[in-house]
């Protein structure tokens, strides 16, 4: 039985295909959550007949029932003709002391003051937040003379699960492996798990941490596109997004009206997630945001007002980096790019987990589920229900951490550990290798935040953490370390052990390597020679250019684009440029029938390089000739453009060595147009 034949039957009625809702959605502002309630009362079957007659009723209803703001004074005419009509909007409530009443505002239908009900708000008290609550609501209108208020709330619903049962939910689990669930639950939040590696998925799973453990404090910074603030915008009605330019201590914590104190969104939701959470000019933090927000990551508490109050919800940071990793580990810090009032020791330490959001892959359209998962409104609701189950203590089962980590680090650990348990192993059923990589996974997480520490505010520094634990099934010391700092095989931040000792003292000092002067010069290859890569033939050109612009009218074909990527891996690999370097390809394509493929292979190549620290763009403008020109001044002419080798077989040591390749005759020459 496959993955999707599995999930339609442990969860028949809770699941729905998750392309449907892009296909009802179309340009309404509308969050995912709102469309799958509807398509999960429609759609909640395998059979194309039943779901293609349930999206039709899901449009209708979109189209007889959502509030488009262009049309608001349409709708309130049909409810006036009417005297009353079902609508779906935004409903934001504020208490009316003068009146002592309960007032209503719809986002989209432009209405405020409208009475409400105070058993709905009772019911619902986010409708208070400030954020507002997407409902169904049955909105009448009175007729006649000397009527103070014409529009009255005769039913309002939120648009969410009302109750679950949160061990039919557990019981499910044993029906699946762990790769199964693993990739149920990247179905059931939007995304297609067969374009994603193991590791890829866990990082994007821990996103839903927040919305799994109370107070769990969150950060991820990557590149844009890569859905980093998916999961706060559309998967939750039990989460809200601010945008973090925008959020001061009032609307966050308490507003003090008069006499009262109203409590903001902490009080409300189970997260509360900051967006576009980077540095902008312009705008300012209030320092009293920052440290009450600093004692409530702490303490769960924050003091507004006459009194402490406290809360449970997390606090998830998402925002944009603006360099490429090697270059923010060789010239700063991983946190380079958040507000710089946030960059201290005291609130970055209690950071959790920092997500490693440059290891997602920028979405695309094959990016997207088109599979059966939950209806988000289910699995938001279980996630609100996991919050109770506290795991933390699980940890001490399979391993010690070294006694030099903080309290800190310990909990940050622990928390992680219990969230990504509760995500992936609901029923507590874990093998022990399956315990050690979330135990790995958690470690490595908070160690990210230690090692920026270290560089940020070095009293740090004084006592170094050793982010190591013994393994107690076998006794062994295992050691962790992030992945960025293995590949770009960063210094030791917690300084030496024995190993590194003798490093430092066996160390002789590096002598720097001659730099040949460059000179205009003419290559001629014969043909049939070997040997030549393009590093040799003028990589020493290319090394401190930041722009480089190659013309080439004949890059089309498959074996010609491997051309164009085999020369980027070499400007990639001489590049001493400290930022990104930018690659523009000028050159031809001829046939309509191939171009759209081409386009297609040169956008994959741009979303890859990006992160790698390569702006690559192209056109199709490129004439006859065929050169490499660069910002320092050099132009380099090539005979046969980038198409210099012969034809080699796919099984062939040439395939992955230039110097293998045998060569067509050609010539290079290589001048200094202007002074670099």
């Amino acid at each position: 039985m496959d993955l999707q034949q599995k999930v339609m039957d442990a969860f028949i009625g809770k699941v729905v295909r998750k392309d449907l809702a892009f296909l009802v959605k179309g340009g309404l502002p509308v969050p995912t959550y709102v469309l799958e309630y509807l398509l999960g009362q429609y759609c909640a079957s395998d059979d194309e007949e039943i779901i293609n007659e349930g999206l039709e009723k899901v449009k209708q209803v979109i189209q007889n029932n959502y509030v488009h703001r262009a049309e608001a004074e349409s709708v309130k005419g049909l409810i006036r003709e009417n005297g009353k009509h079902r609508i779906i909007d935004k409903v934001t409530v504020v208490l009316n002391e003068r009146n002592d009443e309960y007032q209503a505002t719809f986002a989209n239908l432009g209405l405020t003051g409208v009475p409400i009900g105070t058993d709905y708000v009772r019911k619902n008290p986010k409708l208070l937040s400030g954020n507002g609550v997407w409902c169904i609501i049955t909105l009448g209108y009175i007729s006649g003379e000397n009527i103070k208020v014409r529009w009255e709330i005769q039913t309002l619903k939120p648009i969410q699960i009302s109750n679950i049962d949160l061990q039919e939910y557990i019981d499910q689990r044993k029906n699946f492996t762990t790769d199964e669930w693993v990739d149920f639950l990247m179905h059931t939040v939007g995304l297609n798990p067969d374009v994603m590696n193991r590791r890829e998925k866990f990082i994007t799973l821990a996103r839903l941490l927040p919305h799994v453990e109370n107070n769990f404090n969150f950060m991820e910074l990557g590149p844009k596109g890569t859905g980093k603030s998916h999961v706060f915008q559309e998967l939750s009605p039990y989460g809200v997004l601010v945008s973090g330019g925008d959020v001061t201590s009032a609307r966050l914590f308490v507003k003090i009206q008069g006499n009262k104190e109203i409590l903001g969104l902490v009080g409300y939701w189970d997260v509360v997630a900051w967006d576009e959470f980077e540095q902008q000019k312009g705008r300012n933090v209030d320092a009293v945001l920052i440290d009450t927000m600093q004692n409530y990551l702490a303490n769960k508490s924050f003091n507004r007002g006459k009194g402490t109050h406290e809360a449970s919800a997390s606090m998830s940071f998402v925002g944009n980096t603006k360099h490429t990793v090697p270059y923010m580990l060789k010239n700063s810090h991983l946190f380079e790019s958040i507000p710089t009032a946030f960059i201290k020791g005291a609130f970055l330490d209690r950071m959790h987990l920092y997500n490693p959001g440059w290891e997602i892959k920028i979405l695309k359209k094959n990016s997207f589920s088109k599979g059966y998962g939950l209806i988000t409104d289910y699995i938001a609701a279980v996630l609100h229900e996991l919050r109770n189950d506290d795991r933390t203590a699980l940890l001490n089962d399979y391993a010690k951490f070294d006694g030099s980590l903080s309290e800190r680090d310990h909990l940050a650990i622990r928390k992680t550990f219990s969230g990504m348990m509760k995500l992936i192993y609901p029923d507590g059923k874990i093998t022990d290798e399956e315990a050690k990589e979330l135990i790995d996974f958690a470690a490595e997480g908070r160690k990210r935040v230690k090692d920026q520490l270290y560089i940020i505010d070095s009293t740090f520094c004084a006592e170094p953490a050793k982010f190591q634990y013994t393994w107690f099934k076998s006794g062994e010391t295992v050691k962790v370390e992030t992945l960025e700092n293995i590949e770009h095989k960063q210094t030791n931040t917690e300084g030496t052990d024995e190993e590194n000792e003798v490093k430092q003292k066996t160390k002789t000092p590096e002598s720097r390597p001659r730099i040949k002067p460059l000179v205009a010069k003419t290559i001629s290859i014969r043909e049939n020679q070997g040997g030549v890569t393009y590093k040799d033939l003028f990589g020493d050109y290319l090394r401190t250019a930041k722009e480089i612009n190659v013309t080439d009218p004949f890059i089309r074909q498959p074996y010609q684009i491997d051309n164009l990527v085999d020369f980027i891996q070499m400007v990639k690999d001489v590049s001493t440029a400290p930022d990104t370097v930018k690659i523009h390809l000028s050159t031809q394509n001829d046939d309509d029938e191939k171009v759209a493929e081409v386009i297609d292979s040169f956008n994959d190549l741009a979303d890859e390089l990006l992160p790698m620290g390569i702006e690559f763009t192209f056109d199709f403008k490129a004439e006859h000739d065929r050169f490499i020109q660069t910002d320092t001044g050099w132009t380099i002419a090539l005979g046969r453009g980038l198409d210099i080798y012969e034809k080699f077989g796919r099984f062939s040591l040439s395939r992955c060595n230039q110097r293998n390749r045998r060569c067509k005759a050609f010539n290079v020459s290589i001048n200094l147009t202007e002074n670099p």
